[in-house]
């Protein structure tokens, strides 16, 4: 029987975003452990419920204490050494990173590493993020340098990769992000007013503040629309406090919701769902909400440009541009009969390209697990 390891952080991304994967592991024959950081009892329990074993590792998610990333590879690295996997799975930046290394100090004979996007340590700007981005590919490489294969959400982030020489190309593949259960999101009726609605943690790199700065301005002209927003707090460098939120929404715009463990009521309120994200793999609420049947009006950048074709599910519009949203947030306002064609679109999109079980099946083949 193979023994198969998935490492996350969180373990609520090991049930909600993997959890058909580990079902479709165990039904293909596979032990499946799973490591995840800070689980409840009800988590652990959700965990097992879908045949997996489970493990809970120190991991300081967004921190950058070095001391704290040693203690997660060493605990790996022992654990490793005890189970003895045959495959590991890491996904996001510090499994990746740290579980590569302790995979391959420990003997673990294939190591797969799913890159689920670039994060913050990727994005050039100040003195801290360059000297971050040159740590950050330099563990990369180390960690991906016996890497049985790399798996990336959408081809730029490989490319990305392989022109920085972390991974050569032929390690490769590109799969349709984490895929969506469209059978957990079917689609709801839509509003008859406009509605917009943002998830996403509060990070910078969200386009949280511009989705805020454009609420304010179409809120001028079209005082009936509503925007919401819906996410946590995060304590990544890049993170956007509640007092920064409330004063970037200086005409009270933009209702925010907090965060939810269940993103469906809040995506079966809206009209329209917005994501002006700078970077993604392939981002995850965008689906679901493609998958209930909404209009999506998000940035033409890796990851989201992937999941909108323009004018046929909704728009793209430039990174950062507060102009470009405002302009594409007043045309849905003022072409509501367009809104039941795209969401129709989006969720023949996702059926044909995202359900999660063609994705989870891309997955077992690159692995050799099916």
């Amino acid at each position: 029987m193979q023994h198969v390891v998935l490492i996350g952080t969180l373990p609520s991304s090991i049930y909600n975003f993997r959890g058909e994967l580990v079902r479709a592991l165990v039904s293909n024959g596979c032990k499946v452990t799973a490591f995840a950081s800070g689980a409840s009892e009800d988590e652990i329990n959700k965990i097992k419920a879908l045949g997996a074993d489970y493990f809970d590792y120190p991991v300081s998610r967004s921190g950058l204490n070095p001391l704290e990333d040693i203690k997660t590879f060493l605990f790996l690295k022992r654990k490793f050494n005890e189970i003895k996997p045959d495959s590991v799975l890491a996904y996001t930046i510090k499994p990746v990173i740290w579980g590569g290394l302790a995979a391959r100090l420990s003997g673990v004979k294939e190591f797969y590493a799913l890159v689920t996007g670039l994060g913050f340590a990727f994005q050039k700007g100040s003195f801290l993020k360059n000297t971050l981005m040159k740590v950050v590919k330099g563990l990369y490489r180390l960690s991906l340098k016996k890497a049985k294969g790399v798996i990336f959400q959408n081809p730029d982030n490989r490319q990305v990769f392989v022109d920085l020489e972390i991974v050569p190309e032929h390690k490769t593949a590109v799969v349709n992000g984490s895929g969506v259960d469209i059978t957990h999101f079917e689609v709801k009726p839509l509003p008859s007013t406009p509605i917009f609605l943002l998830i996403a943690r509060l990070l910078g790199d969200k386009g949280i503040r511009e989705y805020v700065k454009a609420a304010n301005i179409v809120k001028q002209k079209y005082p009936d629309a509503i925007f919401q927003l819906v996410g946590p707090e995060d304590p990544s460098p890049d993170g956007i406090s509640l007092t920064e939120l409330t004063q970037l929404n200086t005409n009270n715009a933009v209702d925010y919701l907090g965060g939810t463990n269940d993103v469906r009521p809040y995506i079966e309120d809206c009209s329209i769902f917005v994501l002006p994200s700078y970077h993604e793999g392939l981002p995850r609420t965008v689906l679901e909400a493609m998958a209930t049947g909404r209009p999506i009006l998000t940035t033409d950048v890796p990851g989201c440009r992937e999941t909108v074709i323009n004018g046929e599910n909704g728009w793209l519009v430039e990174k950062a541009n507060v102009e470009q949203l405002v302009e594409r947030m007043n045309w849905f306002i003022e072409n509501q009969q367009e809104w039941q064609r795209m969401a129709g679109e989006s969720r023949a999109m996702v059926e044909d390209k995202f359900d999660v079980h063609k994705v989870n099946a891309e997955l077992l083949k690159i692995m050799e697990l099916n």
